[in-house]
């Protein structure tokens, strides 16, 4: 269970972080090719403000792609509210070549590819 001073999807001790877990499939050789279109929005593109990224992390264990998104704002409606922005789109479209939804069937729109965090434990200073 998480703790009670925690909100789901943010940080602990640090009040204004918060998290988000996107799962789906990758290509397996994929990595760099996925790393280079986050890597150009990231530095230079609008859409990390307008979500309120801070961080970013891409996994892949097999072919299941994890993307983390750190925030300083919770991201899951914030991506939502800009899924029509042209910078989405043309990083969403360059990504189709190399991710796909984890369960097409279940799959409408990003907040279906983003985990339920349902633990989480700190250790305390």
């Amino acid at each position: 269970m998480t703790s009670p001073l925690t909100a789901p999807g943010s940080v602990p001790g640090t009040a204004q972080t918060h998290r988000a877990l996107i799962v789906a499939r990758m290509e397996p050789d994929a990595a760099a090719d996925i790393a280079e279109v986050f890597g150009d929005s990231d530095e230079r593109g609008e859409l990390p403000h307008l979500i309120g990224v801070t961080g970013r992390s891409l996994f892949r264990f097999g072919d299941v792609y994890l993307h983390l998104i750190e925030a300083d704002r919770p991201p899951g409606p914030a991506v939502a509210r800009v899924t029509g922005h042209p910078e989405f789109r043309a990083i969403s479209d360059a990504l189709t070549a190399y991710v796909r939804a984890y369960d097409p069937a279940t799959w409408r729109g990003p907040k279906d590819a983003m985990a339920h965090e349902f633990y989480r434990w700190d250790r305390r200073g």
